[in-house]
């Protein structure tokens, strides 16, 4: 599968890699608006770039050589992965992508897509559609959790979720807050659940802020079943899980900060932890309701995603698929049940 990645910023460079680590697929290059240092290290790992229509001598004047603009490399390509900021994907659509396949990002409305898609939750519904839009960062987390709950042999009556959100990824030196704790939004509810309800039918309430700090989101979730589960039981679905990962404090997990060194010490490329990273003490029954708290890498955890979107547009089966996401990217785990 020839696939293309137009923006090469937070997440657009970490799909790329994870294409190039992919044995059935293949990266044809990778397009840019600006010639930045991250084009100059595309340029220095040997991947194709192309530019914005009109940019093209910008980045030949800086030193920086395209083979063409974003028309040349969706031509090049079966599959194109949009990973431009939000609402960039939408105009593109219509300038770039009509009668090819493209896989979006959850910052641009559901409607720009077919399908709003989450692997473990409904990959099946994007075979053979030509727009997937992958969801959000915070909707791919509360989406993976909800899909391994809901395979611990209890309904799901209703999730409530409380988000405390990054103010800003580590390199948007623009964002905030710097000293504040801000509603976001101040009104109820946040929009993450709406967007979850695009691709789980379930009835899901968040309320979110924004805080001064780069490393990874908080969630803290209460879901209420139908009937008492038992600890173990969900503690068992959650580990049977693909990309969920319980981390438990007499491991020393305590803090997201310490997530990111772990994904660090694991070798983890730019320190991404592309799991849900669940504290497992934090897992609490209360009648027939479970709480719990997780963290979500806001830079990584979407990647696998839009490799599987890929896969599932082109027919892959979904076990199957995922299997080979999880091996690639080093997600693999013997102990995890893949269907």
């Amino acid at each position: 599968m020839r696939v293309g990645v137009v923006g090469y910023g937070t997440i657009g460079k970490r799909v790329a890699d994870a294409v190039l680590r992919t044995s059935d697929m293949q990266l044809t290059g990778v397009a840019k608006t600006s010639p930045d240092y991250e084009a100059a290290i595309a340029m220095r790992r040997g991947i194709p770039l192309y530019a914005v229509p009109g940019r093209e001598e910008a980045f030949r004047s800086s030193g920086i050589e395209v083979r063409g603009t974003i028309s040349d490399l969706v031509s090049k390509s079966d599959v194109v992965i949009d990973a431009t900021p939000d609402g960039v994907g939408e105009e593109n659509k219509g300038k770039y992508y009509v009668g090819r396949r493209a896989v979006f990002q959850g910052g641009e409305e559901a409607y720009v897509a077919e399908v709003s898609f989450n692997a473990l939750a409904n990959y099946d519904e994007a075979k053979g559609k030509s727009y997937v839009r992958v969801v959000s960062c915070n909707t791919t987390a509360l989406s993976r959790l909800i899909s391994a709950l809901a395979s611990s042999g209890h309904s799901i009556r209703k999730v409530r979720a409380f988000l405390v959100r990054r103010g800003a990824d580590p390199r948007e030196h623009k964002k905030g807050p710097i000293n504040d704790v801000v509603p976001n939004p101040v009104t109820i509810p946040s929009h993450h659940g709406p967007d979850v309800r695009t691709v789980i039918p379930v009835d899901i309430v968040t309320v979110a802020v924004a805080v001064p700090v780069t490393v990874m989101h908080l969630h803290m979730v209460n879901v209420e079943f139908e009937d008492r589960p038992s600890r173990d039981s969900i503690i068992e679905a959650l580990a049977s899980t693909p990309r969920i990962s319980i981390l438990y404090s007499k491991m020393g997990f305590n803090s997201l900060a310490q997530v990111i060194e772990y994904a660090r010490d694991l070798g983890r490329e730019r320190g991404d932890f592309m799991e849900n990273a669940v504290f497992g003490d934090s897992i609490s029954i209360q009648g027939n309701e479970v709480y719990l708290m997780q963290g979500v890498h806001q830079e990584s955890i979407v990647v696998p995603e839009n490799i599987d979107a890929v896969r599932a547009m082109m027919g892959t089966p979904k076990w199957e698929s995922i299997m080979a996401t999880d091996k690639a990217l080093g997600l693999y785990s013997s102990d995890k049940r893949y269907g």
